[in-house]
C-alpha cells in the first residue's frame, strides 16, 4: 500500500456487499448497527482512513480488512472510526446531583467497615470528560466527608479517544461547563499564552484508570465488585437484545444495592435484568 491517493482523492460508492459486510463485521464487534441510513457517514469516516493506507477503492479496503493482517492490524482502527465520542464536562447535571446527596450516601450506610469507599466506573468514557467530571465531584465530596476514598475505572473501545483523555488536555472552550469553583481548583492553564488550553491537574488524574474494553466481550476482565456504574448514551447505538445482554453483564460487575445511571434518551423499560429504577434514567440492582 503505497500509491497513496491525494488528499483531495474521491472515492466511488460502497458497494451493498462490501456494506453488507462491514456492518456484519461492526455489528459483532461492537454491537452498533450499520443500517442503510448510516451508509453516507460510515463512507465519509472511512474515506480518511483510507487515504492513509493508500487505499483507493471501498472494494480494496474490504479485502484488506478481512484478510488475516487487516483483522490482526486494522480492525482496531475500523472501530476506532465507525464509534460516536459525542461527550461534555457535566453533562446531565441532575446525575451528579443525585451521586452526591443520594447513591454515596445510601452506599456507605451499607458498608460495615470504617472506612468509606466507592468504586465508579465510566463505561464508555470517551475522551474523558464524564470521568474528570466525576473526579471533581467526589474529591469535592471527600474534602467534605473524612475518610472517605474512591475510584474510577474509564473505559472506551477505541484507543484514539482513550489516548485524548489520558492527556486530560482539553480546548479552554471545552471546559465552559464546569463550576467556576472547580476550574480555578482542578484545570491548570497552559503557560503558552499562544495555546488557549487547560489541563486537569494530576490530584484527579491519580484517581482514574483508563483502559480499553469492549462491550461484546464476555469477560470485562474486572476482579472487584463495582459500586456504581455510568453508561451514559452509549445503548443508543444498540438493539434491545444487546442491550439486554450488555446490562445483564454489567450486573455480573455491580454490587448488589449498587447503581447503574443511563442517559437521559435511554430507558431499561421492558429489559429482563435485576435493575429497578429509583430515579429517572437511574436504576439499582436489586439481587
Amino acid at each position: 500500500m503505497t500509491d497513496f491517493p491525494s488528499a483531495s482523492a474521491t472515492f466511488k460508492s460502497i458497494s451493498e456487499k462490501d456494506f453488507k459486510r462491514l456492518g456484519e463485521l461492526i455489528y459483532s464487534q461492537c454491537g452498533i448497527q450499520m443500517k442503510e441510513s448510516k451508509k453516507t457517514m460510515l463512507q465519509a469516516r472511512l474515506q480518511k482512513r483510507m487515504r492513509k493506507l493508500g487505499v483507493e477503492s471501498f472494494e480494496k479496503y474490504c479485502d484488506y480488512l478481512f484478510g488475516s493482517e487487516g483483522m490482526r492490524d486494522e480492525l482496531i482502527h475500523l472501530i476506532d472510526v465507525v464509534t460516536t465520542n459525542k461527550t461534555d464536562f457535566f453533562r446531565e447535571p441532575k446525575h451528579f446531583e443525585y451521586l452526591t446527596k443520594n447513591a454515596i450516601p445510601d452506599l456507605i450506610s451499607t458498608q460495615k467497615s470504617v472506612r468509606k469507599s466507592v468504586s465508579i466506573w465510566s463505561a464508555g468514557c470517551s475522551t474523558g470528560q464524564e470521568p474528570y467530571t466525576l473526579s471533581m465531584v467526589l474529591n469535592d465530596f471527600a474534602e467534605k466527608l473524612q475518610g472517605f476514598t474512591y475510584s474510577i475505572l474509564a473505559t472506551d473501545i477505541s484507543t484514539q479517544v482513550l489516548e485524548k483523555a489520558k492527556l486530560a488536555i482539553y480546548d479552554s472552550e471545552v471546559v465552559d461547563p464546569v463550576p467556576l469553583e472547580f476550574k480555578r481548583k482542578y484545570l491548570l492553564r497552559s503557560k503558552d499564552k499562544n495555546r488557549d488550553l487547560v489541563r486537569v491537574v494530576s490530584e484527579l488524574r491519580d484517581n482514574i484508570s483508563f483502559r480499553r474494553l469492549n462491550f461484546m466481550d464476555d469477560d470485562f476482565g474486572l476482579r472487584e465488585p463495582i459500586d456504581i456504574i455510568f453508561c451514559r448514551n452509549v445503548i443508543i447505538y444498540f438493539d434491545r437484545p444487546t442491550q439486554e445482554k450488555l446490562f445483564n453483564r454489567f450486573c455480573r460487575y455491580l454490587s448488589i444495592g449498587g447503581y447503574i445511571f443511563v442517559g437521559h434518551s435511554e430507558t431499561l423499560h421492558s429489559l429482563n435484568v435485576p435493575l429497578t429504577m429509583v430515579a429517572p434514567t437511574i436504576y439499582r440492582r436489586n439481587k
